[in-house]
């Protein structure tokens, strides 16, 4: 079996007014969410919020980098 992984690039901001993905380029992403940069809340909130934007399960979605950085690196499973 063959598995092909994506790797996607977000720039997170937490405590947002909304949630809301603006995308950059095809592997580039702006990802705004409410939630507080507090015990991986902004994280989890970064990865349900890209992943109804590009339609797929969140549990898809894995942080690789960054996970206490704005600037993060994902993988696509």
């Amino acid at each position: 079996m063959v598995l092909y992984l994506m790797r996607i690039f977000v720039t997170a901001k937490p405590m947002a007014r909304e949630d809301k993905v603006e995308k950059i380029d095809a592997t580039h992403f702006t990802v705004a969410v409410k939630e507080p940069p507090v015990e991986g809340r902004a994280n989890r909130a970064v990865i349900k919020t890209l992943a109804g934007f590009l339609k797929i399960a969140p549990g898809r979605l894995k942080i690789v980098s960054g996970y206490s950085s704005r600037s993060k690196i994902l993988e696509v499973l």
